[in-house]
């Protein structure tokens, strides 16, 4: 199997490891394989794959998308490094304001899959990094959300000593103890 996948305290989070081939020439990776990731729980369909480029200090997120709209992602730095960060928002779930944080760097080439009713963000901890993302929905501007990054009720550990780089849109995020129309 071309990949190993790691389970956290918090339910359907995954950490994928892919198996790297290296040589002289190079480097070689399956970055997605429909037969194991079902096999491994993850089944979502995935309808869009995205890219995106930021510079150190950049924090985007924490986003998601709302009911029947919902993403499921799997996130893959391609380029430098990020501190990738998932917040469990699924109202009835017993880890429910929780939140998990996996650094993913083009060296470890980790990819983190993260479920529907979960928000995602991530900070640029190198000079500038690229993300590869796979949705299993297509953006909707009609159901784009967000929770304000530094919510005191989540408490994530960014792992910095400085005010990142934030979009105004993040930046007047709601707390997720205000948001009433959560999965």
């Amino acid at each position: 199997m071309p990949f190993e996948f790691k389970k956290y305290n918090i339910s359907d989070v995954k950490l994928i490891i892919p198996k790297v081939f290296n040589d002289e020439r190079g480097f070689f990776l399956e970055s997605y394989k429909k037969s194991d990731f079902v096999n491994n729980g993850i089944k979502d369909e995935f309808n869009q794959d995205n890219h995106s480029k930021s510079t150190k200090g950049v924090l985007r997120g924490l986003h998601y998308q709302a009911a029947p709209k919902g993403q499921a992602k799997i996130v893959r730095c391609i380029r430098g490094a990020i501190f990738d960060v998932a917040v469990d928002i699924r109202k009835n779930s017993p880890t429910f304001g929780k939140w998990i944080g996996e650094k993913l760097t083009e060296e470890n080439k980790h990819m983190l899959y993260i479920p529907e009713g979960f928000a995602h963000g991530f900070i640029v901890l190198s000079d500038e990094a690229e993300l590869n993302y796979k949705a299993s929905n297509e953006y909707s501007k009609e159901h784009d959300r967000g929770i304000l990054w530094n919510d005191p009720d989540i408490n994530i550990n960014w792992g910095i000593d400085y005010i990142p780089l934030i979009s105004e849109k993040d930046r007047n995020q709601p707390r997720l103890k205000d948001i009433k129309d959560l999965l």
